[in-house]
């Protein structure tokens, strides 16, 4: 890959979900399920509210901006779906239900005409279709997901009821019954395309997908399906219990007694799980571009994705290489502060990767467009951040190789996560490496000289990210990057920042040594970091205190 100065992945800022707060969601829940007699609201309302906030604390904010509160009960069936899953014979949990008719000309094309009563007749069910509407509408149509168009439903007959079979042949319509699966297991990086695989094997056919993860690692899936003749759920239940004892063993993350061979059978058969339908991907807008390749904000099955595209016309064996290696090496973390894999189209030449959709933005942008100057509680937590993933990174024999801002993404609640393994590598068995690889301003001098190297190098790089958060500006600013380079080849470093924290200053230069050896891990970085911030912290509440 080419060694380019640039911003690498990032994103764009989020939208905004209106002013609906979460509290008034939950109060909204309650409320109805006091008015419509429920039995929990009206034995133990108590208890209610606290299982409310229970739940509603395991999940993001857009599952409350996406509930529908004409069927708030079932609120209470998610939690007990969830609840199910916690253990692990019950995986996947799953749950179907009939929810409705759709009536179409038989005339047109199937999808285009809608006859249903879209004010009194919602397909989801128990989610709000408008919250789903205005996520995948700001995006290109391009599968099947933006076939179904909420919006063009026109009612049969305002007047009469679902017609009767004089009223279907007179009319030339026929009926879609609608059905709703939800499933909950533990969530993994490959869970949609199972999930969406699983239902597209018995012939179900995804209108709408809801998806959301716990903040304890469970899945929340729900799926509005057509494809199934009858309104009847026993045989649909049943199917889906066939499918899934077809997959036994990949949901729960036990393997239960199978043998090493058995094992090593069903990840090949399963290899192909991350492989995502080009035509469940929809592309909005370009957040970033590198040398080879554009990075969008998307979506994915209702989820907000980043799409990382390599360019048709820069293919060659070098670029596929490390196309392949960033997705094995993605396949193999798992880390709240490292980007998350979704899965990747590998059928060339559209090749992408589909990973979280980070709306914070990088590092970069939020420095060096705002021109941020940090307070040193908030630089001290990006910074620990970092280091827990790099630390799980290289626990994992993984060496980034380019560790800079602008590969560093924060999510909603400003949590940076580790991101763009383009370069990345697996470390071989000396434990070194001689590739020159990464972007100057942050490489170590050992990459730039072609001399081996090992995880060190991504200490190197870590120090020029600790001056630039207690800078907030670019490190060699006044050079061009082969300058930059050149000096730090000769012992050039950043200018050290006045007024920086003294404990800060030593941490940094330690970690920019010339020598590999002489800087310290991440896991000591961490360790120091992480005390300094406790002191700052205590220092900040004592006088509270007394």
């Amino acid at each position: 890959m080419d060694l380019v100065e640039g911003v690498g992945e990032s994103s764009s800022p989020p939208r905004s979900f209106g002013s609906c707060a979460l509290y008034d969601i939950k109060n909204d829940v309650y409320n109805r399920l006091v008015e419509s007699g429920n039995a929990e609201a009206v034995t133990n309302p108590e208890l209610l509210r606290e299982q409310l906030d229970s739940h509603f604390a395991r999940l993001p904010a857009s599952y409350g901006l996406d509930i529908n509160m004409d069927r708030a009960e079932d609120v209470l069936l998610h939690q007990k779906i969830l609840d199910r899953a916690k253990d692990p014979d019950n995986r996947p949990v799953y749950h179907v239900r009939f929810l409705e008719n759709y009536w179409t000309r038989s005339d047109e094309a199937e999808g285009q005409h809608d006859f249903s009563d879209s004010s009194t007749s919602k397909a989801g069910g128990s989610l709000n279709d408008e919250g789903i509407r205005n996520r995948m509408n700001d995006f290109e149509t391009c599968s099947k997901l933006g076939d179904l168009n909420l919006d063009v439903r026109k009612n049969f007959n305002e007047k009469e009821e679902i017609p009767a079979e004089d009223s279907i042949r007179r009319h030339g319509a026929s009926h879609i019954p609608i059905h709703e699966v939800i499933f909950s297991t533990i969530d993994k990086p490959k869970l949609l395309s199972q999930l969406s695989a699983l239902l597209s094997d018995i012939g179900l056919n995804i209108r709408e997908a809801h998806v959301f993860s716990t903040a304890d690692g469970y899945s929340l899936d729900v799926f509005v399906v057509d494809g199934w003749p009858v309104e009847d759920t026993k045989a649909l239940h049943e199917e889906l219990e066939k499918a899934i004892a077809r997959s036994e063993g990949t949901w729960s993350g036990s393997s239960h007694s199978k043998s090493t061979v058995e094992k090593a059978l069903l990840a090949r058969s399963k290899s192909e799980d991350w492989e995502i339908d080009r035509r469940l991907l929809k592309t909005g807008e370009r957040i970033a571009s590198g040398s080879c390749g554009d990075l969008y904000h998307g979506m994915y099955l209702g989820m907000d994705v980043a799409i990382k595209v390599l360019r048709s016309e820069h293919l060659n064996d070098t670029l596929e290489d490390e196309f392949a290696q960033e997705i094995a090496i993605l396949r193999q973390v798992r880390h709240k502060n490292v980007v998350r894999f979704i899965g990747a189209c590998t059928n060339s030449p559209h090749l992408c990767i589909v990973t979280e959709y980070m709306p914070g933005g990088s590092l970069y942008e939020y420095l060096h467009k705002n021109h941020v100057v940090l307070k040193l509680s908030q630089l001290l937590s990006f910074a620990i951040d970092v280091c827990k993933g790099m630390e799980y990174l290289h626990q994992n024999n993984i060496i980034h190789r380019d560790l800079k801002t602008a590969n560093l993404l924060m999510d909603s609640n400003n949590v940076v996560k580790v991101a763009d393994f383009g370069v990345a590598r697996f470390q071989n068995k000396g434990g070194v490496m001689t590739a020159e690889t990464g972007t100057y301003r942050w490489m170590a001098p050992e990459v730039i000289n072609h001399q081996p190297y090992d995880q060190k190098a991504d200490v190197f790089s870590f120090a020029i990210v600790l001056w630039e958060l207690l800078t907030a500006k670019v490190p060699y600013d006044t050079m061009t990057p082969l300058q930059a380079a050149l000096g730090v080849r000769q012992g050039l470093r950043p200018e050290l920042p006045e007024n920086a924290h003294p404990r800060m200053l030593d941490l940094m230069q330690r970690c920019w040594e010339a020598i590999p050896s002489d800087r310290p891990s991440f896991f000591e970085i961490q360790a120091e970091l992480e005390l300094l911030l406790q002191e700052i912290e205590d220092t900040i509440e004592a006088p509270n205190g007394s």
